[in-house]
Parts: structure tokens; C-alpha cells; sequence
């Protein structure tokens, strides 16, 4: 843990939780976060995998019944820290709904826990069970020796766009809250060939806006 300390200086950012501390204690190592009201949106600690889509209670489920256009807010903040993420030289690493929270009083989006963030280009060197949720993972995040880049991240960042206003897994238009051109823009990020993907989030991010106009 306290290897990953120095990501959230070098990656500060508006969109991510500020680190205040951190220090060594008896039993480990600790951290101390300035303190933000959101909730993750993958409680799972509350809530197994059903009713975290459909229990009242959950914080998944409440953002899926926000209006569109403040989940559209809330994707703009993702995509803005990512495109710093890979303009400082960095790639996500385990990065989904569990790194993401929520204030719902003021609607605000913060990302937490980038602790496996790594400098671009890396590799895959786990192999299947590399770093990160399966909805989210690109197909090389499950390959042995694959390059894990900016192109990885792609898709990674479309994983999320039908995460919050599609059906997850399941890319078909019918389950698409948002526009024609917008689910069109998720669904190249999404392509399993690699080179069919937006080359870098800086790119995908200026299509996705263009695609708000």
C-alpha cells in the first residue's frame, strides 16, 4: 500500500480524492483521504450482484435512476481524470465501479483506490486474474505478456459508459439510456480488436463530447 502513496500526488486531480497522510502503524500501514460524502457505486458489501442492480437502497441502482444528463456529468469526471492519467504517462489498473463514488446531495463524482495505476506502456504479468473487474477488462487484460496502453484503456472507459447507461455485458442498443451517436462511441471503445478501438482516451473523449454537441 505504501508503495502507491505517490500516485495520488503525482496524479492529483479535482476528480480524485485528495491524500492527506500516510504513515506506518503497529499492525501495517495507513492513509487518510479528505473526507468526501459519495458513495462507490459497487457496494458489494451491502448488496450481492442482483440486488445491487435492483435494491432501492443501493447506490448503483440509485444512479442508474438519475437523469441522463447527470450521469453524462458524472462519465465527463471519469473521462477528464483519465485523460490526466495519460497525459501525465499513466494507465488505470483495476479501475470500475468500485472506484467510483457519488455525492448525491451535490452531484459529484470522485475517483478513489488507483493504487494498481501503472506508467503506459505495461504488461499484463498476472495473466487471466490481471488486476481489475471482468465487465471492465479489455480482452489483452486476460493474456498473459499482452501490452496494456492507452488503447487498453479504451476500452476500459467504454466498459464503464455501458456500465452506468447500458446493459453492462450486454452492448445492445435496446438497453442504452443515452444517443444513437453516444452509444456508437461506447461501442468502438468496446471492440475487441484492439486496433479497432479509439488510439488513446485523449481521442475517445473528443469523440465522446462531439458526440454530446
Amino acid at each position: 500500500m505504501s508503495a502507491a502513496m505517490p500516485l495520488y500526488t503525482t496524479l492529483a486531480h479535482s476528480h480524485l480524492i485528495k491524500l492527506i497522510d500516510h504513515f506506518h502503524i503497529q499492525d501495517g500501514y495507513a492513509a487518510v483521504y479528505e473526507w468526501f460524502n459519495g458513495e462507490c457505486l459497487h457496494p458489494h458489501w451491502l448488496f450481492a450482484e442482483k440486488p445491487k442492480h435492483t435494491h432501492p437502497d443501493s447506490s448503483f441502482y440509485k444512479f442508474r435512476q438519475l437523469p441522463v444528463e447527470k450521469r453524462l456529468q458524472s462519465l465527463n469526471a471519469i473521462y477528464s481524470f483519465h485523460k490526466h492519467v495519460e497525459f501525465k504517462g499513466y494507465v488505470a489498473v483495476d479501475f470500475y465501479d468500485g472506484s467510483i463514488m457519488y455525492d448525491f446531495a451535490k452531484d459529484i463524482t470522485k475517483i478513489c483506490d488507483i493504487d494498481f495505476y501503472r506508467t503506459s506502456p505495461t504488461v499484463n504479468d498476472i495473466g487471466e486474474n490481471f488486476w481489475g473487474a471482468k465487465r471492465t477488462k479489455s480482452p489483452e487484460e486476460f493474456i498473459l505478456g499482452a501490452t496494456i496502453d492507452s488503447r487498453t484503456k479504451v476500452f476500459t472507459m467504454g466498459a464503464i459508459a455501458f456500465g452506468l447507461l447500458g446493459g453492462e455485458l450486454d452492448h445492445s442498443y435496446s438497453k442504452w439510456d443515452a444517443s444513437r451517436t453516444l452509444y456508437e462511441v461506447a461501442l468502438r471503445a468496446v471492440s475487441h480488436e484492439r486496433e479497432l478501438r479509439y488510439s488513446n482516451i485523449h481521442e475517445f473523449k473528443a469523440a465522446w463530447e462531439a458526440a454530446q454537441i
